[in-house]
This record gives C-alpha cells, structure tokens and sequence, in this order.
C-alpha cells in the first residue's frame, strides 16, 4: 500500500466512527434538506464550523514539513479581525480594501516569523512564540481590549455566513484554499523543496537549495491563511474580539497536522491527512455537545480532554514503533 494511503488508514477510520457515533445519537445526522436556498443539516455545520481548523491546518503542514513550528496563528487571527473592524468602523473603508490591507497584513506577519527562522535562525517555536504574545496584545491594543461590532457591511458578513451555490461560503474558501495549496505543493517543485529542507537542510544547502527562501515561504503561507481564518471568524460573529479569536486553535492546527500524518521532525507531509484532522477534531466537538449521559449533556469541559485521548489513540494507532512492541518485534531478548 503506498505511504499517502497507509497514513490516511486510521484518521479516516477515525473520522468515520465518529461520525456513525453521531448517526447512533441523531438519526437525522446524515440527513440534507435545502432550506431557504441553502443546503442545511449536521455535515454542512461539521464542515462550515471546521474551515478555520482547515485554514490553518494548511499553512501549519507546510510549517512543520520544513521541522519548524507556528504559534502565531491564533494570534494573526485575532490581529486580522481586530485590522478589519478598525478600518470598517473607524475609517470607514470598504469592504474590499479593506481585505486586501488585512490580507498583507497577516502576510507581513508571517513573513516576520519567517524571516526570524530563516534569517537570523531562532528556533521556531521562539520565534513563534514572540508573535503569539504580541500579535494578541496588537490586535487589543486597537481594538482597547474590547468586542468591536461590525455592523452595516454586507459585503464582510457574506464572508463567514454567505450562500454560494447552496453551501456557506466558508465551505468554498477552505476548498479553494486546499486545492491553491495541493497545486502549488504537487504540481509544481515548492512541495519537493519542502520536503528537501525539512529532511535533510544542510544537504539540501550544499545541493543548490536556498533552504532559508523556502522556509520564509511557509511561514508567509501560515500568515496568509491565518488572516483568512481571522476574516472569517470575525464576520462570522459580526465583531473583532482580540481576546478570544483563534485562542487555542493553533493547538488544534497542530494535532489536525499531526493526526493526519505528517512528522513534527519534518519531510514528507500529507494535506489530506491534515484537513481529515481538522475534521476528526471539528466532528469530535460536535460530539461531544450533542451527547447525553443520564440524560445530562456532557460539560463542556470535558471537550479539550475527550480531544487530548482521541488525539493520543490515533497517533498511537499509527506509530509503527508501537506495532512492533505488540507483534514482539520490538523486544529484545
């Protein structure tokens, strides 16, 4: 079995008994009714709820194919909803400017960690980590550490709870998003790059590789699909709140990345693997608030450590190291 498929085995596998777990609790799960124009039911809200995971699940592949890491991403979230309200509301700009001064706003984010990894070499998860702070203390700072509401533009709440084609929008941003990647990463030589400079940099180096453009690229991708996330999240909920857009969701990226298959150590990476990530993990919270014990739903509490053990099972299941304790081939007499 090739390695894209073998590594796709157990998320897929994953995703699907959660996804019958939640059949067995609504019958109605798998069902689709269209409704005032649009297509409606539990897998349109599944997929609808998990397009900012899917966003930056993208970027933070590529990220830690090169064996680096992104923490800014929440972060680059809250700075770009926090930028599109301000310029909304305070300077009365349009809708389309401002996207576009967002979008290289979050660009020049990513570019800043890239160019901290790549070109002065602090470890990335420093590097990062100096963005995550101060990237959420920018984006209140603008916004006064207040929820900022972002009213009288249809034009932005169309972002996150529009219609096209009988689906929410966001559906469609993640898939262009995903396709946009998959072609850049498997038609053309970026993806080989990537991979070069995540297994092996100094023979990579000494090969004709400019390893530190590659990585600057990545982290700039991050950015980018961060500050599409960001944009998404904020006209979902019609307002800027820097203190809570993207918290903790580049944790999620992460697992969704790791779940999917590809190594924190670098070289090869699965996109696929990682959007099936961002599913499971999306697919896991829907459970979770839709099940009842003795009648009671579960707290909501309990999401982050039902997470953490599903998480630790599918990783387990794919470690080959693992399988060779059990079958006794990793023991030694």
């Amino acid at each position: 079995m090739p390695e894209s498929l073998r590594k796709l085995t157990w998320p897929l596998a994953a995703l699907v008994v959660l996804l019958l777990f939640n059949a067995l609790l609504n019958p109605e799960f798998f069902s689709l009714h269209f409704a005032e124009g649009r297509l409606t039911g539990s897998l349109v809200d599944v997929l609808d709820r998990a397009t900012p995971v899917i966003l930056l699940s993208l970027g933070m592949t590529l990220v830690i194919a090169t064996a680096g890491v992104d923490l800014s991403v929440g972060a680059v979230m809250a700075m770009a909803g926090s930028i599109s309200a301000v310029l909304l509301t305070d300077f009365g700009m349009p809708v389309l400017p401002t996207l576009l001064i967002t979008l290289l706003a979050s660009l020049a984010a990513g570019a800043w960690n890239g160019l901290l990894v790549s070109l002065l070499g602090i470890q990335p998860i420093v590097a990062t980590l100096i963005l995550m702070v101060a990237g959420r203390g920018i984006a209140q700072l603008l916004t006064d550490g207040q929820i900022i509401p972002i009213e009288g533009h249809p034009g932005f709440a169309y972002l996150g709870g529009g219609i096209f084609f009988f689906l929410p929008v966001t559906i469609w941003i993640a898939l262009a998003a995903a396709l946009f990647t998959a072609i850049a990463v498997r038609y053309t030589a970026l993806g080989l790059f990537i991979e070069s400079a995540g297994e092996n940099p100094t023979a990579s180096h000494y090969a004709g590789l400019n390893v530190r453009l590659v990585r600057l690229v990545v982290y700039t991708l991050s950015g980018l699909f961060a500050g599409v996330a960001g944009l998404i999240y904020a006209s979902d909920i019609t307002a800027a709140d820097a203190n809570n857009a993207g918290l903790y969701l580049e944790l999620d990226a992460i697992l969704a990345v790791v779940i999917g298959g590809t190594a924190l150590s670098g070289g090869r990476f699965f996109l696929a693997g990682s959007i099936i990530g961002a599913l499971i993990i999306q697919t896991l919270g829907t459970t979770i608030l839709m099940t009842q014990i003795g009648g009671q739903s579960i707290p909501a509490e309990w999401n982050l450590i039902v997470k953490a053990i599903v998480v630790l099972v599918v990783c387990l299941l794919q470690s080959a190291a693992l399988r060779q304790i059990l079958t006794g081939k990793g023991v030694r007499g």
